[in-house]
């Protein structure tokens, strides 16, 4: 199956999709449309073989997990779990040495990824994770400090063609016909006018453009882009030729400048801007991007150089003291800052005014894919919106929890977690129109209902001041 040329991507996608019919009811239909149309005409990621690539097709992985996963089918599963089978496969070039820094590793898409840092095994009780303490100060050194990410599992695309900038322009609803060293925040949207992708492009040349997604989101956002290129654009892979690591934090600058001749100040290297540095010995595409909302840089290095550039960067933050943070961190420092994140807040149902990213559309640039249905939908309110909601303290919400006014079941939460900038638990989750204006809210966890507050989209330096630096 993973063998199948991309003309077959309809086909292939269907197949995947076959065991979930008699669980899911009417879907016959949908899967009809699949293998027609190319598009169901609904949200089935869950039953969506793109979730897979290479990485699960191996015989071996195949054996372990499957063995472990009828093993654990009657035993009780925690939020968070992670399986312990097929592991490890997919390493950073620094996995050796934050393993040996006291990293705690979770598994996405075959990659081996720092959750936090801190003893394994930390236990948990009355809903409160044993490493939220551990979490609490990567996350201050994020918004305090400085910090080194290891984003390495990012999956990383290559465009290259003469005609590369007209066809994504036909396929990404922002604009990209921005100057090389441009990066361009854009969602790519069906002809319904929902999110089939959420991702970053940066202009590296005048027909050359690097797309940056998500790790378990390459298999299907390549396929959607290659459906959509002429033959004379063509599209690679390179995940695994680049390791990617975040300097993040408001010291981050007083690190890199120590490291690099290049001036990486502001003015040089400003907000959504990319463009080749030297860190040490090494040549590095430093991008000004952010998941987090604070001072930072996206460094994408050969991967024979990310031992060099980390140990670069490690002994100039040593004063400041940088610290390392991990991907429960991330999901804590964006909550707090509103950031969506793709099959959770958006996907191929939501379009991207109820989501809050209107501003990530350019009607006015010319035709491309959706544009007629967000047209439409940009001339009246949106029907749902994506709210914020936050709870005093610390509570134990995961996502997929009901969102409650007055006592009616109105939504449920999208995301969640603890904001510790903020000492309160964040939540998204879409509201119907004529509830968004409200605030007083309750969320339902484990049969206790908590006072919720609708507050502000974003709750933290909603201006962006920090992020730009």
């Amino acid at each position: 199956v993973m063998g199948l040329a991309p003309e077959l991507d309809n086909l292939y996608v269907a197949c995947g999709f076959t065991a979930g019919i008699a669980a899911s009811g009417g879907a016959g239909e949908a899967m009809a449309r699949w293998i027609v149309e190319g598009d169901p005409g609904m949200d089935l990621w869950a039953f969506d073989i793109r979730r897979f690539g290479a990485p699960q097709a191996s015989r071996r992985y195949l054996e372990a997990r499957m063995v472990e996963s009828y093993g654990r089918y009657y035993a009780i599963h925690w939020p968070g779990e992670e399986l312990d089978s097929a592991r490890p496969a997919r390493r950073s070039p620094l996995h050796d040495r934050l393993a040996a820094r006291g990293a705690v590793f979770g598994s996405k898409f075959g990659w081996e990824r720092p959750l936090h840092f801190g003893a394994p095994g930390l236990p948990t009780f009355e809903g409160r994770p044993g490493w939220l303490d551990a979490v609490a100060a990567e996350h201050r050194a994020v918004r305090e400090g400085v910090a080194l990410i290891d984003q390495t599992s990012f999956a990383k695309l290559e465009i290259e063609g003469p005609g590369a900038l007209d066809a994504l322009q036909r396929l990404a609803a922002n604009d990209l016909a921005r100057p090389v060293g441009t990066c361009v925040y854009t969602q790519l949207c069906n002809a319904r006018g929902g999110i089939e992708a959420d991702v970053t492009v940066m202009r590296t040349g005048e027909t050359r453009f690097y797309v940056v997604t998500g790790s378990g989101f390459g298999v299907r956002d390549a396929g959607w882009i290659r459906r959509h290129l002429p033959d004379r654009v063509a599209l690679r892979e390179v995940t695994s030729e680049r390791a990617v690591l975040n300097l993040v934090g408001p010291l981050a600058r007083r690190v890199l400048e120590q490291v690099s001749d290049d001036d990486v100040s502001n003015a040089a290297l400003p907000y959504l801007t990319t463009r080749p540095i030297e860190i040490g010995l090494a040549p590095v595409l430093a991008a000004r991007v952010g998941y987090v909302g604070e001072l930072g840089w996206e460094l994408h290095i050969p991967v024979e150089y990310a031992a060099h550039v980390e140990e670069q960067l490690r002994e100039a933050g040593a004063l400041l003291g940088i610290a390392d943070a991990g991907y429960r961190a991330i999901e804590s420092l964006r909550l707090e800052k509103g950031y969506v994140y793709w099959s959770s807040e958006v996907g191929p149902d939501i379009d991207p005014y109820s989501a809050g990213l209107g501003f990530a559309v350019a009607l006015d640039k010319g035709p491309f894919v959706g544009r007629e249905a967000l047209k439409r939908l940009s001339e009246r309110p949106p029907q749902r919106r994506l709210c914020t909601f936050s709870i005093d303290g610390f509570a134990p919400l995961h996502g997929g929890e009901a969102i409650l006014h007055d006592g009616r079941v109105v939504g449920t939460t999208t995301s969640a977690g603890y904001g510790h900038t903020l000492g309160r638990t964040i939540a998204l989750g879409y509201l119907p129109a004529d509830l968004a204006g409200e605030t007083a809210f309750e969320i339902e966890a484990f049969l206790v209902r908590h006072r919720a507050i609708r507050g502000p989209r974003t709750l933290y330096d909603p201006k962006g001041l920090r992020l730009r630096g």
